[in-house]
This record gives C-alpha cells, sequence and structure tokens, in this order.
C-alpha cells in the first residue's frame, strides 16, 4: 500500500470519532496555512495476535524503519517509534502495547477474554491499522475495572486498533510559530485541552513541545445494553526544536508522552 492512501485511510477512520480535528484543521485553513502531519500512534495489546511485534511487519513493508524504543513504567507500556527510510516528509508512527501481565488479575481475566477472541492471523496487511474492535465489546463493569487500573486498556477494550491521534506540525505553519500560540488559538475556539503536567510538554531544552485536545466523546453501547459516552480520539500538536548538530529533534521524549497518554482519560 502507498503511504499516501495508508493515512487517508487513516484520518477518514480517525475523523469518524474525532470531528474536532475536522474542526481544527479547518481553523488553520481559514488563517492560510497548511496542516502538516507529524505523526500518528496507536495502542494494541502485547502477548496477542496483534502485538507489536506481529505489526511491525506491516509498517517495514511500507518502507518504515524502527529508531527509538520507550518504557511506561507507570503507565505498564513499551513502545516504539518510526520513521519512513526515503520518505522524509511521510508522518512518523509511534506504536505501543499494554503490559497486561503488570496489571491486577481482574484485569488480566478481563482482557485474555477479550484477547481470546482475536483470529489468530488479523495481521494480514495494513488495513488492521483500521479495524477498530477485533473482540465484543465489554461489558460495562469490566469497563469500569480497567478504567480504574488503566485508562489505556480501557480506552483500547472499547476502541480498538485505529489511530488514537493525529498530530499536527507546528513548524510547517506559517502563522504560528510558537505551541502556546497554537493552545491559545484552541482555548480562545472553547477547545479543551489536556493540561497534565501543564498545557506544554517538554521545552526548548529537550528540542520538543507538545500539546493535545481532550478526547473527543463518543456513545457506546456495552455487552449487556448500557449506553455511556466515552473518551474517542484526540488531536496532538508538535513543535520540533533544532539540535546542537544542526539536525532537527525527530524523535520522542517519553515524560512528555505519558502525559500525552492522558489525553484519553474518563474524568
Amino acid at each position: 500500500m502507498q503511504v499516501n492512501d495508508f493515512f487517508a485511510q487513516l484520518w477518514d477512520t480517525y475523523t469518524d470519532v474525532t470531528p474536532q480535528a475536522q474542526r481544527i484543521q479547518a481553523l488553520f485553513k481559514a488563517r492560510g496555512e497548511e496542516v502538516i502531519n507529524d505523526h500518528v500512534a496507536f495502542r494494541t495489546f502485547a502477548q496477542s495476535p496483534i502485538a507489536l511485534d506481529k505489526l511491525e511487519p506491516q509498517l517495514t513493508a511500507m518502507g518504515y524503519e524502527a529508531y527509538g524504543a520507550f518504557r511506561f513504567e507507570n503507565k505498564h507500556l513499551r513502545a516504539r517509534c518510526y520513521k519512513h527510510v526515503s520518505e522524509t516528509d511521510a508522518p512518523k508512527i509511534f506504536l505501543s502495547e499494554l503490559l497486561i501481565d503488570e496489571l491486577p488479575a481482574d484485569c488480566q481475566d478481563i482482557l485474555h477474554r477479550l484477547i481470546a477472541e482475536i483470529p489468530a492471523d488479523a495481521v494480514t496487511g495494513p488495513e488492521i491499522f483500521w479495524q477498530k474492535r477485533l473482540w465484543d465489546m465489554p461489558s460495562e463493569a469490566d469497563y469500569s475495572t480497567l478504567v480504574e487500573h488503566s485508562e489505556y486498556a480501557a480506552w483500547l477494550s472499547t476502541m480498538g486498533m485505529q489511530a488514537n491521534h493525529f498530530t499536527v506540525s507546528i513548524n510547517h505553519l506559517k502563522h504560528f510559530s510558537t505551541i502556546e500560540q497554537v493552545n491559545q488559538l484552541l482555548l480562545d475556539e472553547g477547545y479543551a485541552l489536556n493540561q497534565v503536567g501543564g498545557l506544554v510538554k517538554g521545552s526548548p531544552a529537550l528540542f520538543l513541545e507538545q500539546s493535545s485536545t481532550m478526547a473527543d466523546k463518543v456513545e457506546v453501547t456495552f455487552a449487556g445494553g448500557e449506553t455511556r459516552t466515552i473518551p474517542s480520539c484526540f488531536y496532538e500538536f508538535a513543535r520540533r526544536h533544532v539540535q546542537p548538530d544542526g539536525i532537527l529533534f525527530d524523535s520522542f521524549i517519553e515524560g512528555n508522552a505519558d502525559k500525552i497518554f492522558d489525553s484519553t482519560n474518563t474524568m
């Protein structure tokens, strides 16, 4: 699959549950901006038919290579990031997986039941990245249990395989040179931003600044028929800085990413 086709399909699936992203893009375009995507991110289950090592070959087949690994102890995650070998303007990809065996036993039981429903041959092509849930909807009680111990697990149990965010590259904007200007535009338009650790995660000294909206909301029906409004996906904004060697920083920072994950929290 061509990289442009891959991201076009991801965007269509993403905006189905994240209408704020289209509205925010329109805000920038109305101000004469061309919105360039810095990166997208996916969540998955470790030790499953859709584990990180099962998904990675689909990215390498499109010309991507891994160039960084991360560990989030408090959230029980590990992650890798990927960039395209030849298409330098192609968005980067951040892929994380939940280490289920680090969660409490009741959460493990719930998640293992969901994973058991995933076909062993689920990963057959890049379309896996927009397949959403490959298991039945959990019960509301199970969802509440997951929320208590892992917002990431609760989100993944209901939203499944899809991009949980796209990212506006502030570096490519013509009229917004700082992340503070971008944040102020969004606040003025009434968008709720992720304030965990402050509106801006990172700093010029770390060569990366990030901010994000809080996730849009969708109404879902749980296995028992109960309906509830839950977080879907969010929109991120990234400003990258030039390092002392003159090269623009192109990776990620664990401290930033740890806080960005909270953009899909239920509260």
